[in-house]
């Protein structure tokens, strides 16, 4: 496994700085953002490292010497916007830049790129899901064609006004089989992330047993149920009522179990910190030792 970070952590400063503080603190790998120009559609969103609107070989040449120069591997291009939104404008706007992503990740040389499936939150999940049959299966292929492999994160995306549905259709193992169902090809899979799972009170490890050949990338962030705010509140509150978001081993997962369980199924892909962990927002320094206190706590499980 490589461990590597998000570079959403660091969305002012450069590439090139992403890279540097990624090789001085000791990672192998980062994945990549690359949003569109214009800033964000949505709260989260809107880091663009890597400018793919126009990208080229030239340019594809240029940023991986750069990876060379700081011993850095680009892990996956990432650009988590929302396909099946409930607004035209922003489905549109999706469904046009994935595709470009992919045809990056094909000039770099790359395996994956890591998106959302996406979600209208306003229909059921089977109006969903016959949205999710009509529009994805262009992506795949055109990603298959490039031999470019999609992971989906399963992060639900639920905000106080798209609770609780959310914006992401790809948030359970039961929704998960369906999907590969409808579209089997061995080039769409998940990016899993084990806080999304122990944020719905589900067990985050168990699931890497049936859908390991499907895991193409992962991402370490920690979770933590408070049990008071539970027992006070209930389950059926935004989870983010009852759940902190924390860097990894700062919240409920067991690392050593989940890495565990990766390399049982044989995974030996990227394993990405992502930073969404409140306490250390603020100045780049802060920041950087979010990454640096989880790159202690998962360098002695990957090796």
């Amino acid at each position: 496994m490589q461990l590597g970070f998000v570079s959403a952590i660091f969305g002012d400063l450069s590439f090139e700085e992403v890279l540097r503080h990624a090789a001085e603190i000791g990672y192998d790998c980062v994945e990549v953002m690359c949003w569109p120009p214009g800033g964000p559609d949505r709260k989260f969103g809107g880091v663009m490292h890597l400018d793919v609107t126009e990208f080229s070989q030239s340019r594809a040449e240029d940023t991986l010497a750069l990876c060379d120069k700081y011993g850095i591997v680009i892990s996956a291009l990432a650009y988590y916007s929302i396909p099946l939104s409930a607004d035209p404008e922003q489905a549109e706007a999706a469904c046009a830049h994935l595709p470009k992503v992919i045809d990056a990740a094909a000039l770099l040389g790359l395996s994956t790129v890591n998106s959302f499936v996406g979600a209208n939150h306003t229909l059921s999940l089977e109006d969903n899901f016959r949205r999710f049959e009509q529009v994805w299966p262009d992506f795949v292929r055109h990603a298959e064609e490039r031999n470019i492999r999609i992971g989906i994160e399963n992060c639900p995306m639920l905000f106080p006004d798209t609770w609780p549905f959310g914006l992401n259709l790809a948030r359970t193992p039961a929704i998960w089989r369906r999907m590969f169902e409808a579209i089997p090809s061995d080039h769409f899979g998940l990016n899993y992330d084990p806080s999304h799972l122990r944020m719905q009170l589900m067990d985050p490890i168990q699931p890497i047993y049936e859908f390991g050949p499907r895991i193409f990338h992962t991402h370490a962030k920690d979770m933590r149920i408070d049990p008071q705010k539970l027992n006070d509140v209930g389950s059926l509150v935004l989870p983010m009522e009852r759940s902190t978001a924390k860097i990894p081993g700062l919240g409920d997962i067991d690392w050593g179990k989940w890495i565990g369980a990766l390399s049982d199924v044989g995974y030996d892909g990227p394993v990405c910190v992502e930073v969404e962990d409140e306490a250390f927002e603020g100045s780049v320094e802060r920041r950087r030792q979010s990454l640096e206190i989880s790159y202690q706590v998962l360098r002695p499980l990957i090796a």
